[in-house]
């Protein structure tokens, strides 16, 4: 198959990305793996006010 040209990034592994335009993945910033499942004190926390928000919820609702 012969392609005369050429629309999309093939360096990019997702086809989301690679169908973006160049300026736009200038300010990508790569993340490694590891740092996306780190578990931060921003994350329990937000677990702990979800539950405690649910908890008075239902028993308001229960109340």
């Amino acid at each position: 198959m012969r392609r005369s040209l050429v629309l999309t990034d093939e360096t990019a592994r997702h086809w989301f990305r690679a169908s973006l335009p160049p300026h736009v993945k200038r300010d990508l910033i790569a993340i490694p793996a590891e740092d996306l499942w780190r578990l931060t004190l921003e994350d329990v926390r937000g677990v702990a006010t979800s539950y405690v928000a649910m908890t008075l919820a239902i028993f308001a609702f229960i109340v």
